[in-house]
């Protein structure tokens, strides 16, 4: 009998490209792979690459170096958003055999021959028009959330963005199967399940390959809801202009879903909004915040801002600042603006020194530090729900309530992946909370 081949996959970037990977490892593995870990000798290495951060690029070289020095005679693809926009330039990276971009990546197994290491890596990428059909995917066995996909592809066009040219238009699965997914999820005896895709408000378009909305993202929330033996269902990021009331409102009454938000801002200035073709004012960020906290006063807040955007003046800048620091939001995750090819934003004047982007980083980031204090403190002496991770994290087991407040208490194997009721007692020094057990839910 012949030996199996051995796969080892790495993510780069976000909660959608997770959920591909183990999509794309699940269809290899049925061709006959074992997977192992990353940090594991193997035959194959793919590397799912990512185009929102300058860091993305660089890392990627780093993990090709580290793939060689474990085996130097291994075939090394790199597929995703990277492989889509630059792909030659990935294919030059030394040790890379195959590149695969947008429409081909879940096609990886028809490209595989015989693994022999090529003299320079082989291109696979359509014209991103042709990104037009929906691939299902959802992220199971790797952590104690699964990561499901509900669409894909952008049809806005921010001028700082490259994703629609990595991904192409919106486009949505049907309900059907988002619903076959998230049962076929639950009963692997995953507790939770996040929502993901690029612009996951826009549900419901090109669910069956045109423009028009089938389903809203609020009956695909309503519908989600109703599936049984699903425990916790999470939404990803959502843009403000699509979060609708009527969202809020199921999602405080719902079964399942639990009082986490986050909402993409950018700026808390609408000059640079205006600037980034973002498809609101701040006005209504506002809005959506007030009415998260009318209905969920506990919830948890989480905000996405880029700072030194081209033409954010220092007045620009502390208005965004300004913004923040007096809205009742849980946590930031602040984005140094970086220059993308192809992109408007790239060819804008006002260009914001490199040093400046770095000190507005910091600020924000010392913002979000004190919001997530101030979040956390609030909610001490309260009982909430935890699930438990299953890491082991020096002596400790880590999890998160159902308003995404960490906690932690010492390291038990029959914790993981368990939910149980806890009291918040004290912020540690880590920065996560310390609890006691009220009862074992599951």
């Amino acid at each position: 009998m012949t030996e199996r081949k051995k796969v080892a996959f790495y993510t780069l970037g976000c909660k959608l490209n997770f959920s591909e990977t183990s999509t794309i490892a699940r269809s290899i593995e049925d061709e006959g792979f074992d997977r192992v870990d990353f940090e594991e000798v193997a035959d194959m290495y793919v590397i799912n690459t990512c185009s929102v951060t300058e860091n993305a690029d660089k890392q990627f070289k780093q993990i090709v170096k580290k793939a060689m020095k474990l085996n130097d005679k291994a075939f090394v693809a790199a597929v995703g958003c990277y492989a889509q926009l630059k792909p030659e330039e990935l294919a030059a990276v030394d040790g890379v055999d195959l590149v695969l971009g947008a429409t081909e990546k879940f096609k990886l197994a028809d490209y595989i021959n015989d693994l022999s290491k090529n003299d320079f890596g082989e291109v696979h990428s359509c014209e991103i028009g042709e990104a037009d059909f929906y691939v299902g995917s959802y992220s199971i066995g790797d952590r104690t959330r699964a990561f499901l996909k509900v669409q894909d592809g952008c049809d806005y066009k921010c001028t700082y963005c490259t994703i629609p040219l990595a991904r192409g238009i919106s486009r949505s699965d049907a309900l059907e199967n988002v619903l076959q997914n998230a049962a076929a999820i639950s009963a692997q005896d995953i507790k939770e399940i996040v929502l993901t895709g690029v612009n996951i408000g826009d549900y419901g378009k090109g669910e069956f390959g045109n423009k028009k909305h089938e389903h809203t993202f609020l009956e695909l929330v309503q519908a989600l809801d109703a599936v049984e033996g699903i425990e916790r269902l999470r939404i990803s990021s959502i843009e403000p202009n699509l979060l609708k009331n009527e969202t809020i409102e199921f999602v405080s009454k719902s079964r399942t879903f639990v009082p986490h938000f986050h909402i993409p801002l950018q700026s808390g200035s609408n000059d640079i909004l205006k600037l980034m073709k973002r498809r609101y004012q701040r006005e209504i960020y506002t809005e959506r915040v007030n009415k998260i906290r009318e209905v969920m006063p506990h919830a948890c807040i989480g905000v996405d801002v880029i700072v030194g955007f081209p033409g954010e003046t220092d007045e620009h800048f502390l208005e965004t600042y300004n913004f923040l620091n007096e809205m009742d939001i849980s946590y930031l995750h602040v984005f140094k603006y970086s220059e993308r090819d192809n992109t408007e934003a790239a060819e804008m004047n006002g260009v914001v020194p490199e040093n400046v982007r770095v000190k507005r980083s910091k600020m924000m980031r010392g913002l979000s530090v004190k919001k997530r204090r101030a979040f956390y403190e609030s909610q001490l002496g309260s009982n909430r729900t935890v699930l438990f991770e299953s890491e082991n994290k020096e002596g400790y087991i880590h999890g998160f309530t159902e308003n995404y407040v960490k906690v932690k208490t010492p390291w038990n194997p029959e914790l993981v992946n368990t939910l149980h009721e806890i009291n918040l007692t004290k912020i540690d020094e880590d920065g996560s909370v310390r609890m006691d057990f009220v009862s074992v839910l599951v």
